[in-house]
């Protein structure tokens, strides 16, 4: 096993420009992700093959010894599953929902162009709908250092594969907290810049008039060496602004900091939390800060507007057609909140926009009293069993000190404050006006440098059970009847494939619900649609338990050649069938018969 060493964005692009091998560090990268496959391998959902990574890495070379100074050269990097790249998926955790771009998305060609180099596409909150990262049918992302513990969400994925190792820095959205969050269980610094500071063109919306990309990485150089790269209007983003001549700067010498009054400190009741809330205050006053206590519970009440307001119908704008024509392929907690939407008036939303309005104008004092604030990035955390049973309270604890940010054009970043007696990181937030980022990074810089934090706690390197895969083709599929057999399972989805060309698919006769049966003639057939699953032994069993005549469970062949368990049928269960095998799968039959 590796020993999952952090990466340091700057040091590695110092070293690749000057003339350190791209190539050897994009092969660390790689089997990087292949030893921690044996830890967490849902933290991805799709990871590009190795020789298209070597190639970005000797593309970097060439352009180095041809002479140019790349600003992320040879830096290993992800992108969160619901930002495109040319030429692969992206899914936003959902593969009913999946599309092939023809090109990638403004950030991610601006990070190519500096040099680095990209490895994957990471594990989300299916849409970015929620801070958990529990809410995939890919498996649950954990805390890197107790994988008991949720790893937040939305970007789930992306801070793992940091916070492990795998790569320099990746790629997260941030509409309600989903890049400070994560940032704060594993120990990382989440930047989340001002609304339209970075480019959201070819990003899937959550809420598109709140979306930022953002980025985790290990340090704050890192951060701030991303932020170089992306920071640029984009004229072909909508959503795009362009920077004020004079942003707010940080300030020289001694500063105010906010703080929420003490009966506004909420840590439903996590005490550790609290103390090193508490230390953060006293480490930013050590940093020349003076503690400035403020009402904040304009700033709480506002946050309530994101998912009990009318801007839960942006994010059911963005799923509108999935919503309504197929809403079974929706993760059930995802599609509980975006269903929401469907009710929201026109009345609401303009109800909702001008309180939103009135929050603003209650918010503009603090930057009189105050240069920033430091808040908890979250006031607890929790274990993945306590949110798979209670999925919309607890994600929503979450969001105490996030949710509001967005709504109120602030700007944001979490870095961390120390770790829980179970390992878990907590983190706090500096928060400013908007296009206050550079200003941010310069306290946090003073945030950090007064006084040591305890060492960071070992990885929890704890190997996942070992599983079967098994492929489904009808019944089981995603927002198929029977799909909650493997949902109760804890089944993850490795892949929505096809089979080898070698199966025809029939429709079974009088089976409720509606069933189809598998067949492998050989030649003559046909690649049908499947999804693969990846259960634990005990899982498995008890899956196979449950499976009535004429089905079994036998081999099913891919079209990448390799075998795994599936369906299979007796030759009974082709009386009175029909061959639907020209549809190509069972959701076309289904999607034709209704």
């Amino acid at each position: 096993m590796s020993d999952f060493q952090r990466l340091s964005v700057t040091a590695i692009a110092e070293a690749v420009n000057g003339g350190a091998s791209a190539v050897a560090v994009a092969q660390a990268a790689l089997d990087a992700v292949a030893a921690y496959d044996l830890v967490q391998p849902q933290a991805w959902i799709l990871r590009l093959p190795p020789e298209a990574v070597l190639a970005q890495a000797r593309a970097v070379e060439a352009r180095v010894a041809a002479g140019e100074a790349l600003p992320l050269a040879g830096v290993p990097f992800a992108v969160k599953d619901n930002i495109d790249v040319a030429d692969w998926p992206t899914s936003a955790a959902c593969p009913a929902f999946a599309y092939v771009p023809a090109r990638s998305a403004t950030v991610v060609e601006r990070l190519v162009a500096a040099g680095a180099v990209l490895v994957g596409k990471t594990n989300l909150d299916q849409f970015a709908t929620g801070l958990v990262g529990v809410r995939s049918p890919y498996g649950a992302p954990l805390c890197v250092f107790d994988q008991a513990y949720v790893s937040g969400g939305s970007s789930s994925g992306s801070a793992v594969a940091v916070a492990a190792g795998l790569v320099a820095f990746a790629l997260g959205t941030d509409t309600a907290g989903s890049g400070r969050v994560p940032a704060a269980f594993n120990h990382l610094v989440g930047l989340k810049p001002s609304k339209g500071r970075w480019s959201t063109r070819g990003v899937v919306p959550a809420c598109r008039s709140l979306d930022c990309v953002s980025v985790f990485a290990a340090d704050l150089a890192g951060a701030a060496r991303v932020d170089d790269v992306l920071a640029a209007f984009d004229a072909e983003d909508d959503y795009s602004r362009r920077a004020p001549a004079a942003p707010p700067a940080a300030p020289v010498g001694t500063f105010r900091f906010g703080v929420p009054r003490p009966d506004q400190r909420l840590f439903l009741g996590d005490d550790q939390s609290a103390a090193l809330y508490a230390a953060a205050i006293e480490r930013m006053t050590a940093a020349g800060g003076t503690p400035v206590e403020l009402d904040i519970a304009p700033l709480l009440d506002c946050a309530k507007l994101l998912y009990s307001g009318p801007w839960v119908a942006e994010r059911t704008a963005a799923v509108e057609t999935l919503l309504r024509n197929t809403p079974g392929v929706i993760h059930p907690t995802v599609r509980a909140i975006v269903q929401g939407g469907l009710a929201v008036t026109g009345v609401e939303t303009f109800k909702g926009l001008y309180a939103l309005e009135a929050y603003h104008r209650a918010a503009e004092p603090i930057w009189d009293a105050v240069e920033v604030m430091l808040l908890p990035t979250a006031p607890t955390i929790y274990r993945l069993k306590e949110l798979l049973a209670e999925p919309i309270a607890l994600n929503a604890n979450l969001g105490l000190y996030t949710n509001f940010v967005n709504l109120l054009d602030m700007s944001a970043l979490a870095v961390p404050a120390g770790f829980r007696d179970n390992g878990t990181g907590f983190g706090v937030t500096l928060i400013g006006p908007a296009f206050a980022d550079r200003a941010l990074l310069a306290l946090a810089e003073r945030y950090l440098e007064t006084f040591p934090m305890a060492d960071t706690p070992p990885l929890d390197l704890t190997p996942r059970k070992p599983g079967v895969k098994l492929a489904v083709v009808g019944a089981h599929l995603a927002g198929m009847p029977l799909h909650w057999q493997l949902t109760s399972r804890e089944a993850r989805l490795v892949s929505a494939t096809r089979t080898a060309p070698a199966y025809r698919l029939y429709a079974m006769a009088e089976t409720t619900p509606p069933k189809p049966a598998l067949i492998h003639v050989g030649e003559g057939g046909s690649s049908i649609l499947v999804e693969v699953y990846e259960l634990d032994f005990e899982a498995f069993g008890s899956f196979v338990a449950e499976v009535p005549a004429p089905l079994a469970i036998g081999t099913v062949t891919l079209e990448d050649g390799t075998s795994v368990k599936g369906f299979v049928a007796e030759p009974r269960a082709l009386d009175g069938a029909t061959d639907i095998t020209a549809l190509g799968g069972w959701r076309a039959y289904i999607a034709s018969a209704g």
